[in-house]
């Protein structure tokens, strides 16, 4: 039974929900914390899911923008707590890989994007399931300040996603 049945019963006969291009990079490069006036919209908006294989290590970089008005941003993971590896001022750059803490990096589950800056997260994927990462400001995850992460399920009984109860009501489509 795959994970997606867990969700919804009728998940995988549901055509368009999710596309399987989650993007590793975003998919224009631009002065993120500069002037971007000009660029026009901010996001496309699409439904995508964030598919991990089980204990893999997962490095998530977020990147503050200019778009609207820029502020901090509480990013949240429900079902992990992470490591703060990293957090920066401006555009983040390959470079500040190096300036990393690995030594002794704070253990939460919610870090401060901070204005016009980025941040970094590190964790290992070792509880499978679907799960919500938002700003939690909740306006801003409306605004598509989200996504879906699915862990997939390990090879061993512990390491896999419970079946539904057997009285749990079938998932149903709206036909509107």
């Amino acid at each position: 039974m795959s994970l997606q049945r867990y969700v919804c019963g009728v998940c995988s006969n549901i055509n368009g929900v999710y596309n399987r291009t989650f993007p590793d990079q975003p998919p224009t490069l631009f002065d993120f914390t500069g002037n971007v006036s000009a660029l026009g919209e901010a996001a496309n908006v699409t439904t995508e899911v964030l598919k991990i294989d089980y204990n893999d290590e997962v490095e998530i970089r977020f990147q503050g923008t200019n778009f609207g008005a820029a502020e901090n941003h509480p990013m949240h993971l429900h079902g992990y707590s992470f490591y703060v590896v990293g957090i920066g001022d401006g555009n983040f750059s390959e470079t500040d890989i190096s300036k990393y803490n690995t030594v002794n990096p704070p253990y939460v589950n919610t870090v401060r994007l901070p204005k016009n800056g980025w941040a970094a997260i590190r964790f290992k994927a070792d509880n499978p399931g679907v799960w919500f990462m938002h700003c939690h400001l909740e306006r801003h995850s409306s605004w598509g300040m989200d996504a879906v992460l699915i862990v997939r399920d390990g090879k061993k009984k512990p390491q896999k996603v419970r079946p539904p109860p057997k009285d749990m009501p079938p998932c149903s489509v709206s036909s509107s």
